[in-house]
């Protein structure tokens, strides 16, 4: 039986490796193959979900007794959206580039199977805490999960790496020879498809031989 300390490093680490959302779970997909043809479109989104996941984790944990079972779907639904508002907000205020890059995406973090999942299956039948620790396994796992999708995209289809400008720096680092000889199929949608496919099979294949021994 797990002590307390071990129960809380597996709800934090269980997200990142053992139940990823993007290559064990495989949720949240439209964001990741529609936003990752660069790696700042990818740091964006990782930025929100984590916002929307965790804020929503705490709210509706901590109102899981007062919520009717009855209307439990629509309540979580406007907790989130007011969330997605918010940031919507700040990113539009703050990050304008990355905001109009998200475009559609951001306010669809609303509908994300993995935000409503954790409601669902997590937060509304553990406590806050538990529900904190969750959110930011989860959401740290989504993170790797798209930046690694963005990275290879980028490096591979463009030959760059996008980040964020900061003073002379203009945000884009050109990559030697990867830039001269692009694979322009992994910056298209195809090639998301294409690298989800092959990052998907590894994982498993390597889940498996873990299995094994």
């Amino acid at each position: 039986m797990l002590n307390e300390s071990s129960f809380c490093k597996s709800l934090l680490t269980k997200g990142i490796f053992k139940e990823n959302p993007v290559f064990v779970i495989v949720l949240g997909l439209c964001p990741v193959l529609g936003v990752s043809s660069q790696v700042s479109n990818a740091i964006g989104m990782s930025a929100g979900v984590l916002f929307v996941l965790l804020f929503s984790n705490i709210f509706i944990s901590a109102l899981r007794k007062v919520i009717p079972a009855s209307i439990h779907i629509p309540a979580y639904i406007v907790i989130i959206a007011s969330l997605v508002t918010i940031i919507e907000m700040v990113m539009h205020a703050f990050v304008p580039a990355v905001y109009s890059a998200l475009g559609v995406y951001l306010p669809l973090i609303v509908v994300n199977c993995i935000i409503l999942g954790r409601a669902e299956a997590f937060a509304s039948k553990n406590t806050v805490l538990d529900s904190i620790l969750d959110a930011i396994g989860m959401s740290i796992g989504f993170a790797l999960g798209i930046t690694l999708i963005a990275l290879i995209r980028e490096l591979f289809g463009s030959g760059t790496i996008t980040l964020f400008p900061v003073g002379n720096f203009a945000g884009v680092i050109n990559i030697p020879w990867f830039y001269d000889n692009p694979i322009r199929v992994l910056a298209l949608a195809p090639g998301a498809l294409l690298l989800m496919g092959f990052l998907k099979a590894f994982f498993d294949w390597n889940t498996l031989r873990k299995k094994d021994r």
